[in-house]
């Protein structure tokens, strides 16, 4: 809730008069994007299967709506990324930092995504989930 919180007040400056918020959070398959959304809108996260497309969550933080878009992230999704692009105001990247083998895959993911010129302009958080597993990566890795 930290990080959404911590996005929230970024986006506020930028978009000050906008009360409603387009959020896209894109990582790999299994970073654990859908059980962030569950978690912080309270739902139980026990049973969670693999995102096939996308899951449309709507938030309210105080004055502002976060409409968030939890995109699959399978290898055979990630073409479709781009369809997602359009009017996010803010990207959350979500890394699963207790899988050090996938990282060269996650950057370059990453790199390409950042790459995009309709999410120029787009806030973007770095989330570095898993944290609580033993042997995860440490943030500076």
């Amino acid at each position: 809730a930290r990080a959404v919180m911590g996005l929230l007040s970024i986006i506020k400056k930028v978009k000050a008069k906008e009360r409603e918020l387009r959020v896209l959070m894109v990582g790999l398959d299994n970073a654990g994007k859908t059980t962030i959304v569950k978690r912080v809108n309270g739902e139980p996260i026990d049973e969670i299967s693999p995102t096939l497309g996308f899951n449309i969550k709507t938030m309210t933080f105080g004055a502002y709506s976060l409409n968030i878009w939890d995109v699959g992230g399978q290898k055979t999704l990630r073409s479709y990324w781009k369809n997602y692009y359009e009017a996010t105001d803010a990207l959350i990247w979500v890394v699963d930092s207790a899988d050090g083998r996938r990282m060269r895959d996650c950057a370059r993911e990453l790199a390409g995504v950042l790459g995009e010129e309709k999410l120029a302009g787009a806030s973007v958080l770095i989330f570095a989930n898993k944290r609580d597993i033993q042997g995860a990566m440490d943030v500076d890795a």
